[in-house]
């Protein structure tokens, strides 16, 4: 249980911190690339939706749970739905842990070439020469190191530290893509992009992958699901509301990503027209650290901009990794660790579990897909968790508390139970979609995007926390009982 000195100081640092959290590099990297791909102003429409139907649902339940459980995921699903269930919380802690031990080293890619901008070894001489001179080297290792460290410096601080960062990076990230933003549209032919980004064409709509490519977007990139707003929400002060706040999260992590767009398509459009569907259907980091450097460098003022574009995904990408180790550190907290035991394990184990897929970048896209897969069932988790409490009740008693801000009604519950069939509709199209003719294809442990990648590594994940589930949830309901005594 959180200490009652470990509280967020105002609502203002607890927003900034929650929407450090939700901004990340899928913001930046991932929603530009998938608006373009997906028909600009069309998938924008759908993409609204879905940050209705998913997102915003999603995120009031997390505040909710946490305020109300004061716990970190497996001891807030203990407290949900009992004893049973300690494994779903740990499932849910598992899988954005195993996201975290990725993602230090794509933050670790963003501080080099952030450094690469200022001693002007980016871009190199062909597009992608300073990306294959760095990515799966021992280069990649030390970076992916540097933000480990960088993300256990501030969660060691404790919740003023995270507050304290979100209060310095979050709005300097703000400011950066604005900045960007507002220099991308002001470039000659950029309204081009903004036709496009804006322009919805009625009929594609009818085209069920847009629909599904906007809600996968919206599970990705505003952190809804992923236990992170859950663990953020345990220091939240007593009297702080719940709703209001996700609504916040959820529109100002989108309008993030907005600008991104934004910035990306219209600078596309205006330096690079001719090339503007190999761009964007480079990939993630094809897109970032391949053709974002070759824009910039046909800009007027290109390396100052590129440099501001590399350090906001510097600073987005610490904000997320933060999030992920607090997350990780709550767990063992609420097990009876101490936070400074925590966080020693939690960034010993980044560290270690990082160097696969800093070394080889196969690695990389493979825990990328299958933990990504896995966000949908976390999704589903939460809201099993709900419905099986009585969603109608869980509301009343967890989010219409008094002295809140807006109240909630009744669409909130059968939002809940769309949320589960969009987790089980979504999870099912992403296996359905990796399947191959060949069966030995199909099921493979590590090829990435392959049937075999997800289910097997998955199934492992669920079966050795159902058995110990038992040990789980004695564990924290024995360290709750210690608490309440002292």
């Amino acid at each position: 249980m959180a200490s009652k000195s470990e509280v967020f100081s105002s609502r203002w640092g607890m927003l900034l911190a929650m929407l450090g959290m939700a901004v990340g590099t899928g913001n930046i990297w991932r929603f530009p690339r998938i608006a373009a791909s997906n028909g600009g102003g069309s998938f924008l429409v759908a993409w609204v939706v879905f940050l209705l139907l998913w997102s915003v649902p999603l995120l009031i339940l997390e505040f909710g749970m946490g305020k109300g459980t004061r716990k970190g995921a497996i001891g807030a699903f203990v407290k949900t739905l009992g004893p049973n269930f300690a494994w779903m919380g740990a499932f849910v802690a598992f899988v954005a842990t195993a996201i975290m031990f990725y993602y230090s080293v794509v933050m670790g890619w963003t501080i080099r070439f952030f450094v690469g901008t200022l001693t002007g070894e980016v871009p190199g001489a062909t597009p992608s020469a300073f990306w294959d001179s760095f990515h799966s080297t021992s280069g990649a290792l030390v970076t992916h190191v540097i933000a480990m460290a960088l993300g256990v410096f501030v969660v060691s601080k404790g919740v003023k530290g995270i507050e304290t960062a979100a209060k310095v990076l979050i709005p300097s990230l703000i400011v950066l893509v604005v900045l960007l933003a507002l220099r991308a549209v002001t470039l000659p032919g950029a309204s081009a992009g903004l036709a496009f980004l804006f322009t919805p064409d009625w009929a594609a709509l009818g085209n069920y992958q847009i629909w599904v490519e906007a809600l996968t977007q919206n599970a990705w990139d505003t952190g809804a699901g992923w236990g992170l707003v859950l663990t953020y929400a345990v220091y939240m002060r007593a009297n702080e509301d719940t709703a209001l706040n996700a609504f916040v999260i959820g529109f100002g992590n989108n309008a993030m990503s907005l600008l991104a767009g934004i910035m990306v398509l219209c600078t596309v459009f205006s330096v690079m027209p001719e090339a503007a569907d190999e761009i964007v259907g480079a990939g993630n980091e094809g897109l970032t650290f391949i053709w974002v450097p070759q824009l910039f460098a046909q800009m007027p003022g290109g390396r100052f901009f590129q440099a501001l574009f590399f350090l906001a995904l510097v600073f987005a990408a610490w904000t997320s990794l933060v999030a992920m180790i607090e997350m990780a550190s709550r767990v063992l907290m609420d097990l009876g660790l101490s936070r400074g035991r925590a966080i020693s394990i939690i960034g010993t184990a980044g560290v270690l579990f990082g160097i696969p897929s800093a070394l080889k970048l196969e690695v990389f896209q493979n825990q990328d897909w299958v933990w990504g897969v896995a966000l949908m069932i976390c999704g589903f988790f939460f809201a099993f968790a709900v419905l099986r409490f009585g969603v109608t009740k869980w509301r009343e008693t967890f989010i219409n508390q008094e002295g809140s801000d807006i109240h909630i009604g009744a669409w909130w519950d059968w939002a809940m139970r769309l949320v589960a069939v969009e987790a089980v509709v979504l999870t099912g199209w992403f296996l359905w979609s990796a399947r191959t003719d060949d069966f030995r294809e199909t099921w493979t442990l590590l090829s990435p995007y392959n049937v075999g990648s997800v289910v097997i590594q998955i199934a492992i994940a669920i079966v050795v926390l159902v058995l110990a589930n038992r040990w789980l949830a004695a564990r924290v309901q024995e360290v709750d009982m210690t608490h309440d005594e002292a």
